[in-house]
């Protein structure tokens, strides 16, 4: 016969089973947050639901409810994403095979929300009624803050090619994310430049990469890269990146989901696609967009980023510093971040300050000739350790002054520039 405590502790145990059914398992997965254009007061979810589910949702409620009784909920919107499926590929132990990948593509935006607050959330695939059987212990719990504190931090990382069968590169950038956050633990969210996965064709790369633990601790915003952008084969589509997230949906077509835009504190950032740009006609449609996008959302400062090189770190020639200085001049771009060349390079240019990031991985650096042989009247700072690179940035801002800050897989400070707002 059970007794009371062991009726007890049984029941719990079975309810926590139960609970544990509806969790992001192999019915739910790739869980990010992204920006939504205001982000003092929403916030969007992105994640995949398997075909066999019938209705999944976002619970969210704040950090320090520990009960989830304030808990809200909110629908997605869903679709069925076929873009990945049957792409040839390799899986993590390097055998080559086709992606299974049809699934839900499911977004949520969540509204209402307190300014620089700290939020949390789970995916459920199905109803539940007792949100007290619910802990903060379960791994699926992801966070978020949301932005309106008068100074904040970001980390910067781009470049870490994950790829599952080579486990190391996303070891790399993972240990440099710890770096940054040693450096500052109150970091409020992640800013990437491009290339997080070797192939974005590959869906298989991006569910490895979501289940990584700063995906779960933190809002992402981030660029398109090239390598995001394509299969093992080269088949070239924005759709990739844009079914891996649920960003903002105020861009421009047919880079709606992929250009957006988003407020953090005073400053707007703009999130460009190069991969759009290759053509006259694909250029001029992004800096026209640019500029309407500037001129109806004033603000105090004004942050690009895309992911092709601003200069080729190598030897200091222009790449796309020549295409956008003069958009820039006239749009008041205070920074403009970058990456791609996987050489940290610092430059100044008619009151725009240029960076791009070293890559993160350990395996795909460049190296840099001693001497600069272009461009050095801008070019003020440059950094590579060669093949085998790892570098992550910090960004602090105040309503005075914004501070960016490379550090290398030690931690150690390697630059760092002060750029004022109150001009």
């Amino acid at each position: 016969m059970l007794t009371l405590n062991k009726l007890h502790i049984f029941f719990l145990c079975f309810c926590t089973f139960a609970l544990s059914s509806f969790y992001a398992t192999a019915q739910i997965y790739s869980i990010v947050t992204n920006p939504s254009e205001n982000t003092a007061t929403a916030m969007r979810v992105s994640w995949a639901a398997d075909t066999t589910v019938k209705e999944s949702y976002v619970l969210y409620t704040l950090k320090s409810d520990k009960t989830w009784k304030r808990a809200g909920m909110t629908i997605p919107q869903q679709s069925l994403c076929t873009v990945f499926d049957s792409i040839y590929s390799k899986n993590a132990s390097g055998e080559n095979f086709y992606e299974n990948a049809v699934f839900y593509k499911c977004g949520a935006e969540l509204t209402n929300l307190r300014p620089d607050t700290e939020y949390k959330y789970l995916v459920l695939s199905e109803i539940v009624s007792d949100y007290s059987l619910i802990s903060d212990s379960t791994e699926d719990v992801h966070y978020f803050k949301t932005s309106g504190a008068k100074s904040w931090s970001a980390l910067i990382i781009s470049d870490f090619h994950c790829y599952p069968p080579l486990p190391k590169r996303l070891e790399a950038a993972d240990a440099m994310m710890d770096q940054v956050k040693k450096y500052d633990s109150k970091i409020d969210w992640v800013l990437h430049l491009g290339d997080v996965c070797a192939w974005g064709g590959s869906y298989s790369f991006w569910k490895y990469l979501y289940e990584n633990k700063y995906f779960k601790e933190y809002m992402w915003a981030g660029v398109n890269g090239n390598h995001d952008n394509m299969t093992r084969k080269y088949q070239l589509t924005n759709d990739f990146f844009r079914n891996a997230n649920f960003n903002p949906e105020n861009g421009y077509e047919p880079e709606v989901g992929v250009c957006y835009y988003f407020k953090y504190g005073s400053l707007l950032f703009i999130m460009l696609n190069n991969e759009s740009m290759r053509s006259d006609e694909g250029l001029a449609a992004a800096q026209n967009w640019l500029r309407s996008v500037v001129r109806e959302n004033p603000s105090k400062s004004v942050v690009v980023c895309e992911h092709y090189q601003w200069f080729f770190g190598e030897d200091g020639k222009e790449s796309q510093y020549a295409r956008w200085k003069d958009v820039f001049e006239e749009c008041g771009v205070d920074l403009a971040l970058a990456g791609n060349n996987h050489i940290y390079v610092r430059a100044e240019s008619d009151g725009t300050e240029y960076i791009q990031t070293p890559s993160s991985d350990n395996e795909r650096g460049m190296e840099m000739k001693d001497t600069i042989g272009f461009n050095q009247d801008k070019i003020k700072f440059r950094w590579t350790e060669g093949p085998k690179t790892v570098g992550a940035m910090h960004i602090n801002v105040t309503p005075s002054r914004m501070i960016l800050t490379l550090l290398d897989r030690e931690g150690s400070v390697i630059d760092k520039k002060t750029l004022h707002l109150d001009k």
